[in-house]
């Protein structure tokens, strides 16, 4: 009798505080709904565990002020936002005539993400890494000044190691070497690693490390991005990370198909301030110019405008997902997207849709083959369900499509680290670029369709007729889909 009175106090006990973590998630989190049903089926499916699952995978960060920017670079920011919606009104910038015609989606960018507009840069494609990271070391072996480098995976393998010892060079010479990484992404690194490089003087920190290695309580929340800054003259951004699968040297995946985008001019500058407000919240000490950093005058000899998104579980909109719901409204004609991962929310999906009935050419390419294998099956689900209003599905058959690239009516492009789904819209730290200039989207548009000629085509039919196992995969993996 003692035994059944103890099973239910703790039966009771349970359900108690299982409907306060309960409440905590939908009153105090205030997040959006879907997120809020799939973490309530976690926390009644799996009692007092869903509760620890949520606290390392599920709380929310602070949004107020996140970067610690001081009243007076606040101000500074804003300030340059109002100027460049100003010139933008007053046809500063309107000698460009795609500027004009997406003058709208500028001002968005411009007001939810402060991204200001540059129309001096030079703008290089990498898509196979090796050409990436030829370029990456040359650059660093003639900086003179300063390398700033943040990536969320930094393998322990024979591409980190040359190079950490290309760093440690620079370092000896006197140039100021900082190196950001993540701390999920990049389970494998540690310090040690980077031990002759600090010994040299460069700088090397960790974003959201945990403690002792073993517990960390932001291990949902990732600094997804990939930066490189050299001299404030020359910046890299796009999807490959260090190490060498991204060579296509990994078994597994095979050839690696990838986009980063190698740009010079006044954008470097905008870059580069991001990358600062990553490193002031990592180290939490130093002291840094944000203006000195992030706003340059001078002129460039490049042509093609652009401004640099950034998003993050601390932004009080999803700046990125808006950027790309107001490209695809604003297609005409056709909308290419490539990404890894397609697990979209439904004002995504209810973009695609009205794009597709309006006539517009609609494709999307995903991997054939499986990264994580949730996220492989929510990929199909979604993208199937677009079929049905006439998107062209396309699954990549040459190794593993990674690339983050949407291009709209070969006008207007963005490249960058953010994935077609929710984690990068609403948990990861993210980055893009959008480029206001028809060649370099013609460019992506023709990347598009070479990776086109190595991809299987899934067409309704087939995808009607699918199995019931691979059916049932597809709905368990929609449903977490808000917190895969």
């Amino acid at each position: 009798m003692e035994l059944q009175n103890f099973i239910t106090l703790l039966i009771v006990i349970i359900t108690v505080l299982n409907i306060l973590f309960a409440m905590v998630v939908i009153f105090v989190e205030r997040r959006d709904v879907s997120s809020t049903w799939a973490w309530l089926l976690v926390l009644f499916f799996i009692p007092i565990i869903g509760f620890f699952v949520y606290i390392f995978l599920g709380r929310q960060l602070k949004q107020k002020n996140f970067y610690k920017l001081s009243k007076e670079e606040r101000h500074f920011l804003n300030e340059a936002v109002n100027e460049q919606i100003d010139q933008l009104s007053c046809s500063v910038f309107n000698h460009k005539f795609l500027l004009q015609k997406y003058a709208d989606l500028i001002k968005m960018n411009m007001k939810s993400s402060n991204a200001l507009l540059s129309d001096d840069n030079e703008v290089i494609i990498f898509h196979h890494g090796k050409a990436k990271f030829d370029s990456l070391f040359h650059d660093i072996r003639t900086a003179k000044k300063e390398i700033n480098l943040q990536y969320y995976i930094i393998q322990r393998d024979s591409l980190a190691e040359k190079l950490r010892d290309e760093l440690t060079r620079k370092a000896k010479e006197g140039v100021r070497v900082r190196v950001l990484y993540d701390e999920v992404g990049s389970r494998r690194m540690n310090r040690s690693f980077f031990k002759e490089l600090l010994e040299s003087g460069g700088e090397v920190e960790v974003f959201f490390p945990s403690f002792l290695k073993l517990i960390n309580f932001r291990i949902n929340n990732r600094n997804h991005r990939k930066l490189c800054i050299i001299d404030g003259e020359i910046a890299y951004i796009g999807g490959f990370n260090i190490g060498n699968e991204y060579l296509g040297l990994d078994k597994k995946f095979g050839n690696w198909r990838d986009t980063h985008l190698k740009i010079e001019g006044e954008a470097v500058n905008h870059i580069q301030g991001r990358f600062v407000l990553d490193w002031k919240q990592a180290t939490n000490l130093e002291k840094i110019d944000y203006e000195a950093y992030s706003i340059k005058h001078e002129r460039h000899n490049g042509s093609s405008p652009l401004q640099i998104i950034s998003s993050g579980p601390n932004s009080t909109t999803d700046h990125l997902k808006n950027m790309y719901l107001k490209l695809i409204m604003s297609a005409k004609k056709s909308v290419y997207i490539q990404s890894p991962y397609f697990v979209p929310d439904s004002s995504f999906m209810d973009a695609c849709k009205i794009a597709l009935l309006s006539g517009v050419d609609v494709r999307i390419m995903i991997p054939s083959k499986p990264d994580h294998p949730f996220v492989y099956w929510a990929n199909l689900a979604y993208a199937g369900e677009l079929l049905s209003y006439g998107a062209k599905i396309l699954l990549y058959e040459n190794g593993f499509l990674h690339a983050k690239t949407i291009v709209v009516d070969q006008e207007v492009a963005s490249v960058g680290t953010t994935n077609i789904d929710m984690r990068s819209f609403r948990l990861n730290f993210e980055v893009n670029a959008i480029i206001y200039d028809e060649k370099i989207a013609q460019n992506l548009h023709h990347l598009f369709a070479e990776d086109s000629k190595e991809s299987s085509e899934l067409n309704l039919k087939q995808y009607e007729e699918r199995a019931g196992l691979v059916r049932f995969k597809e709905s368990i993996s929609r449903l977490l889909s808000p917190i895969l």
